[in-house]
């Protein structure tokens, strides 16, 4: 327990406070780091999480704690080192970043009883000395000398090596290894007595990956995947009461409580489902990445192909590679053949694979019926009349793409429109002739897509590639590869290449008969080739220098940054390259990219004019 002076983490998410502030903590307390107090602040009482002993007392008289609001410790000295690289790496305000490490607390929770995680004089916990609320069935881990041997798909990808302490490791799976190789590193892991964090992008469906791990290791597994607030604090309580070798959950599983960390595991470490979308705007790549520096742990980051960050380093050697042999990847890799398509994305090379596939994935860029071009009453394009989005046409009702409002058309109202046909209902409408199997589309954004499967026919966009497993379908077709490719955004390419080898993944194997096909007009599409060839490299690095050219160089830091006038003068004095820059009605928005070297100084730069109030808003890494 602490007592005396002490350094406070104010509940004040604001750049201009962003700093710690002393307070003396009376032993009666029973406060340590990471103990939820209160204290005065500025004429009021706030909220506030102890960061330890102070580092530098202040002159003068000490206000003291008020009073202590949980026993609960809602991070460790570890943890405490990681927050605050994120709140450097990301200029988020300390606060913030503290309240995104655990889920929204539920008072109750701490006073069931269910969980010791609530006793003050806990002492520091490891995998092997659990409280007495742990399962039935549990069993320690098994001591380093007993560590077993690799299996052999372990060992093709590195064996022992793929779990050095500190390294960061880009994991290239064959197309059905991703499963049994994360369970055999888990079990490595656990076998010298350390713990394991899986990350997977999504919770519904449950992915293989994630379900493979909880399946393999029972009692010893949690799952930390959505959930109702309650049902969530009460397991971060139990994760921190130390009753779980092994985590499994979507990002914020990242910062779970398991002390002994061995491994963090991401499966498809390229998808978005990484990124929060809130301040501070993390991506957990990057958070795992230095949480495993900084807990002598190892990182794999699972993919089939790359985000261009994680290529980029591994070119630099800072991350490391493990694949098989070429070899083996092109004797495993999928068939992929091209056709040019014809009306609403049709072949007749896609028809004649249809009509004798048993199982298959049609794979199409956009949901619903059509598109409105036109409309019928007064000839004018057709628009939305209420924030002149595009109209689309679902389930036979016309709506704006953009608001969701009914599609009127703005010009004379009208909700009559020529519709250029084309999507997931009009491809199911239309497989549906073709195949004597049953077609099953994709419902919609608000609910999970079906997952392919034997003696059945999947329609959907990219939501529905999802980590199924191993599912040998006689067919995967992509039916506009194009339009994917026009995306808009700086990500857009490589997580359009990334949704096409998963979904390409799982068409069988060619000398069982399974066929990926591919509608495009450019079959020579650098993207293109890098799917025939089953080779993402070297697209993925012609990507990357496209990417510095527009100037968001892979590796650099990139901020939106609002304030006032002459504000781009000032944020490239401190190391910033300006993207970016527009201003209107005295306040100005920068898009700027910071080289690492130059991000401790940019930083710096940022909180004083946040101070001077010449910066209102920093939003990390915005979605371009």
């Amino acid at each position: 327990m602490l007592a005396g002076p002490v350094d406070v983490c104010v509940a004040v998410p604001r750049l201009a406070v962003d700093r710690p502030f002393t307070y003396v903590l009376n032993d009666e307390h029973a406060a340590s780091t990471g103990s939820l107090v209160s204290v005065p602040f500025h004429g009021r009482t706030v909220k506030g999480w102890v960061l330890g002993p102070a580092v530098e007392v202040p002159e003068g008289r000490l206000l003291p704690v008020r009073k202590v609001h949980s026993h609960v410790r809602f991070f460790d000295e570890s943890m405490l080192r990681l927050l605050q690289w994120m709140s450097e790496r990301y200029i988020a305000p300390l606060a913030t970043v503290i309240e995104r490490s655990h889920p929204p607390r539920v008072v109750s929770e701490e006073l069931s009883g269910d969980s010791a995680a609530v006793d003050a004089a806990t002492p520091a916990r490891s995998p092997s000395a659990r409280s007495r609320g742990a399962p039935d069935g549990y069993a320690p881990p098994v001591p380093a000398t007993e560590l077993t041997t690799p299996s052999r798909i372990l060992d093709r990808y590195g064996g022992e090596r793929l779990l050095e302490p500190g390294a960061t490791t880009w994991l290239r799976p064959l197309p059905h290894d991703e499963q049994t190789v994360c369970v055999d590193a888990v079990e490595a892991c656990l076998s010298v007595g350390k713990s394991a964090v899986v990350l997977v992008p999504e919770a519904e469906p449950l992915p293989a990956t994630a379900r493979a791990v909880l399946d393999a290791f029972g009692d010893r597994a949690i799952a930390f995947l959505g959930g109702e607030p309650r049902e969530r604090y009460r397991t971060w309580l139990r994760i921190l009461d130390g009753r779980f070798d092994v985590v499994v959950g979507t990002r914020p599983a990242v910062f779970s409580p398991l002390a002994s960390l061995g491994l963090i595991w991401i499966s498809r470490e390229v998808h978005p489902g990484h990124r929060e979308d809130r301040s501070p705007y993390y991506h957990a790549r990057d958070v795992a990445m230095a949480r495993a520096r900084l807990d002598r742990a190892a990182c794999v980051l699972a993919s089939l192909s790359p985000s261009v960050e994680t290529l980029v380093q591994a070119e630099a050697d800072s991350v490391r590679v493990a694949r098989p042999p070429r070899r083996m990847e092109r004797a495993v890799a999928p068939l992929v053949e091209t056709a040019t398509p014809e009306a609403e994305d049709r072949s007749p090379r896609l028809t004649a694979l249809l009509k004798r596939a048993r199982s298959a994935a049609l794979i199409v860029s956009r949901r619903g019926y059509g598109v409105a071009r036109v409309c019928r009453s007064c000839g004018d394009p057709a628009a939305c009349a209420v924030c002149r989005g595009p109209i689309v046409v679902q389930r036979g009702r016309p709506l704006c793409r953009v608001c969701g409002a009914d599609g009127v058309c703005a010009s004379c109202g009208n909700n009559s429109f020529g519709v250029e046909r084309g999507g997931t209902e009009r491809t199911a409408e239309w497989a549906s002739r073709m195949t004597s199997a049953p077609v099953v589309q994709e419902p919609g954004a608000a609910q999970p897509p079906p997952l392919p499967g034997p003696g059945r026919i999947v329609v959907g966009t990219a939501a529905t590639v999802k980590d199924a497993g191993p599912l040998k379908l006689d067919l995967v077709a992509i039916l506009d590869a194009d339009r994917a490719l026009a995306r808009a955004g700086v990500h857009a390419a490589e997580q359009t290449l990334a949704t096409w080898m998963e979904s390409a993944a799982w068409a069988a194997p060619r000398d069982e008969g399974g066929r990926v096909l591919l509608h495009t007009r450019r079959p020579a599409n650098p993207a293109i080739q890098a799917l025939i060839r089953w080779e993402p490299v070297p697209f993925l690095l012609a990507h990357a220098r496209t990417r510095e050219e527009a100037g968001f160089m892979p590796g650099h830091a990139v901020f939106r940054v609002v304030g006032s006038d002459a504000l781009g003068e000032l944020l490239e004095a401190a190391g910033a390259a300006m993207v970016l820059s527009t201003s209107v009605n005295g306040r100005t928005l920068c898009l700027v990219a910071v080289p690492p070297k130059d991000l401790a100084r940019f930083r710096g730069e940022v909180l004083r004019l946040a101070g001077l109030g010449r910066v209102t808003r920093v939003e990390a890494e915005p979605q371009l």
